[in-house]
């Protein structure tokens, strides 16, 4: 007779998920981490971490009920090359893992599914679905689960997946048996610390989410700190930078170029309904039109084109936002020249403080 863990494993493969795992709960042996990573500030603007720690630490203190965890792994393509002309062509850089329809509507979908499945193998059992909304730690699970060990990126990695996934969980109260928690293998390697040009990783599996890219272009709703803004690149939502370096990953896949690095000029143009039209089922939409439109001026800005001036003097002029005026105006001074200065110089006029702090502090630059 198969296990309970190899009944669930079954019923994933007849549902296309590749990797499936699954491990008792018990409690983490990382609440000193964690509270000592919320103490130091790390989770930025991300208030909802500071909230059901304990939960976190062990899902049981909430879902009394769950015995285990059933984690899922879907995986996306790698990410396209960089593109060696993109400051030519203005073209902007989007995470590989944001490709296509919302990954939490897929991944949702694929639970809810393996739920159905998994309540005629185990009648009366109970099944809660979680992608990214719940207060759970996901990739200590991934690992105690066996789907691989947690890397100096602090993703979860895989000798032959890589770290190209994404993951879901599913809390039950069947009893399942812990599986071996698979060996790390990252061993002396750096390269993803060394590849990340804001400095977000140490080398020691720890990261400072406060300088990660993904962090910047995604969570944070505010301005981008200026020490941070040339680091940036043309990346205009998440990053891949610390996953293409790692060896263990697959090699990049051109063929997705075209959707992951749109126009930065034409997404300086997009008014709410543009945007909601282009991304409202995509995962892109978590950047909001606002935050999104920031990116691209500060990626435009690190082109050095003066090809991209009129979009982002039109963005200064006009654009309702004050946080996308305050970074045209930025972008504005990094790329200089005449053109850049008037714009700059009408910029004067903005009712809006933080712009105008902007502008002055671009003129003086341009």
């Amino acid at each position: 007779m198969a296990s309970a863990a190899e009944t669930i494993a079954q019923a994933g493969t007849a549902l296309g998920i590749s990797r499936l795992g699954a491990t008792p709960l018990a409690t983490l042996p990382r609440e000193a981490f964690l509270g000592a990573w919320l103490e130091d500030g790390r989770a930025g603007e991300m208030d909802y971490l500071h909230e059901r720690t304990g939960t976190r630490i062990d899902p049981r203190a909430e879902f009394t009920w769950a015995r285990s965890i059933v984690v899922a792994a879907l995986a996306h393509p790698p990410p396209p090359p960089p593109d060696p002309a993109w400051r030519e062509r203005l073209t902007g850089r989007i995470a590989a893992y944001a490709l296509g329809v919302d990954y939490h509507l897929r991944l949702t979908a694929l639970l809810d599914a393996l739920a159905a499945r998994l309540r005629d193998e185990f009648p009366g059992a109970r099944f809660l679905s979680y992608v990214d909304t719940g207060p759970l730690l996901e990739r200590e699970w991934a690992m105690r689960a066996g789907l691989g060990w947690i890397g100096k990126h602090t993703l979860a990695l895989d000798r032959s997946a890589g770290s190209y996934f994404l993951l879901g969980e599913l809390l039950t109260d069947v009893e399942i048996e812990a599986p071996p928690v698979p060996a790390d293998h990252c061993g002396t390697c750096i390269r993803c610390a060394v590849a990340c040009p804001t400095e977000a990783l140490d080398g020691r599996y720890v990261m400072e989410p406060r300088r990660c890219i993904s962090y910047l272009t995604i969570e944070l709703r505010g301005a981008i700190p200026p020490a941070l803004r040339t680091a940036m690149g043309n990346w205009i939502f998440g990053c891949d930078l610390c996953q293409q370096a790692c060896p263990w990953n697959g090699a990049a896949d051109s063929e997705w170029a075209h959707e992951l690095t749109p126009s930065l000029t034409n997404l300086m143009t997009m008014d709410e309904a543009a945007f909601r039209a282009r991304y409202r089922h995509t995962v892109v939409r978590r950047a909001r039109r606002e935050g999104l439109l920031r990116n691209a001026a500060i990626a435009l800005g690190n082109s050095g084109n003066p090809a991209a001036v009129p979009a982002l003097a039109g963005a200064l002029a006009s654009d309702p936002s004050a946080l996308v005026r305050a970074h045209a105006a930025w972008a504005l001074g990094r790329i200089g020249g005449r053109p850049a200065r008037h714009a700059l110089e009408a910029g004067r006029r903005d009712p809006e403080a933080t712009v105008l702090a902007e502008v002055d502090a671009a003129l003086g630059r341009s």
